[in-house]
């Protein structure tokens, strides 16, 4: 009786859960996170407007040739890299919601600097400094989620997830409208309306309350003992008795380095599976867009619901082993889709979308979790600026790696691929659990200290 009584608690539980609707209306962090949910909507309805004509108006306006074009993304993407340690480190010093004002307003200014500038030495600062704010940004809203949304972070991550899909959604709806027109004038209107988005969340930004726990590393009044054989220069303990901090803890640069290939997922689906269309199959050209809308309505209808089955670093943990399998699989779909017809490279292609977007939404919610979870709580600021430049360096690397590599060694390169990536998930996993265990057992400071 007992036993069927909690599985008709649990099943009454499980109907009560509020859809995606009823918690964007009331997200965990409440009025702020809800502002700050709209901020991040309107602020990747801009970017979606500027991902999807950038390309076509430093090529047909400016006049760049693909070789300078592939210059000025490039040295974005490095300068990306640095923008998400960058605000971790601030992030420790100075408020977040004035710094996130801050990385808004940066990019409002360098975007409307495009609309004179034109030389390439002068560009490539400017993108350069875009991109920085852009990763800058991206960081500083997750450790404001981290400190508004408390232990329900994985709920605001999907709504947060979810909210910036929609929003690249609609950007991109909108910029095929100005790309249609084709005028330099259009695509002046196109900047225009990424800048506005920039203004509109900076003052979104300035209508919340700045949260909890400023970041700041506070060293104990009384720091304990180091246990007997401890490492008194590495790991989580030292970082929050006011150490190194992130950058000598090896284990947590041990995750942020992993954590690098559990994000070529992004890769894969934007450029990998296009070109292997292109280059490697029959399947027709028109099949491409239907990539995004694929990714863009799976990850609005079930981030939710992914992030509901992945609570807790436990969870998180088990989340990466199933990443590297996904990514496997869907690596041995696009092997195999040389080897038929147009309807079967049609499917297979469709198929390894599906799980390039599957690992997508295991790894939203494994890798932030992990990144926050694995920090020491009283260094998280700093600790997640790191943890952010996984995403930045895999920017910048995997286009490099399908490209070069991957592409060039034909099916046998994506197979090697995926089986890379899935034996790195179980040593992520495995080094994830072991810290995860390492913070569990370090001792408390001792009450003995005051006596």
């Amino acid at each position: 009786m007992r036993r069927g009584g909690e599985i008709r608690k649990e099943r009454r539980r499980g109907e009560r859960e509020p859809g995606l609707l009823a918690q964007l209306r009331r997200p965990p962090g409440g009025r702020d996170a809800r502002i700050m949910l709209l901020a991040q909507l309107l602020d990747r309805a801009g970017t979606g407007v500027w991902a999807a004509a950038c390309v076509l108006y430093f090529t047909f306006v400016v006049g760049l040739d693909a070789g300078r074009l592939g210059i000025l993304l490039g040295a974005a993407g490095v300068a990306g890299i640095a923008g998400s340690p960058l605000a971790g480190h601030l992030a420790d010093r100075f408020p977040v919601r004035s710094l996130l004002i801050g990385a808004h307003l940066l990019r409002l200014v360098t975007l409307c600097l495009l609309l004179v500038v034109t030389d390439f030495a002068l560009l490539l600062p400017v993108v350069a400094v875009t991109h920085l704010g852009d990763r800058a940004a991206k960081t500083l809203e997750m450790l404001f989620a981290t400190r508004v949304a408390g232990e329900r972070r994985a709920t605001y991550q999907a709504l947060s997830r979810s909210s910036a899909n929609a929003g690249y959604a609609l950007g991109a709806g909108l910029a095929a409208i100005g790309l249609a027109v084709g005028t330099r004038g259009a695509y002046h209107v196109l900047i225009l309306a990424n800048a506005l988005s920039f203004l509109v969340a900076a003052v979104l930004v300035r209508r919340t309350r700045e949260p909890r726990g400023r970041g700041l590393v506070a060293a104990p009044a009384a720091p304990a003992a180091p246990a007997a054989g401890a490492a008194p220069t590495e790991g989580p303990a030292a970082a929050a008795a006011g150490g190194p901090g992130p950058w000598r803890d090896r284990g947590y640069l041990r995750f942020v380095l992993l954590d690098i290939p559990m994000n070529l997922d992004d890769s894969i689906l934007a450029i990998g599976i296009p070109l292997w269309l292109v280059s490697h199959t029959t399947a027709p050209h028109e099949l491409i867009p239907a990539f995004l809308v694929v990714n863009t309505v799976l990850v609005v209808v079930l981030q939710l619901r992914v992030s509901a089955k992945v609570q807790g670093p436990r969870r998180a943990a088990g989340a990466v082993a199933l990443y590297g399998l996904t990514t496997l699989l869907c690596c041995v779909l696009l092997a195999v889709s040389t080897g038929g017809g147009v309807w079967t490279a049609s499917a297979a292609l469709l198929a390894a979308a599906v799980l390039a977007t599957a690992a997508e939404l295991m790894r939203s919610v494994s890798s932030w979790e992990l990144a926050v979870s694995l920090a020491p709580r009283e260094a998280r600021a700093s600790y997640l600026g790191v943890a952010g430049m996984a995403q930045s360096v895999q920017k910048s690397a995997g286009p490099l790696l399908l490209t070069g590599a991957v592409m060039t060694a034909g099916p046998a390169g994506w197979l090697v691929l995926g089986a890379a990536v899935a034996g790195l998930s179980l040593v992520q996993r495995r080094a994830a659990v072991r810290r995860l265990d390492l913070l569990a057992g370090t001792p408390a400071p001792a009450p003995a200290a005051a006596a």
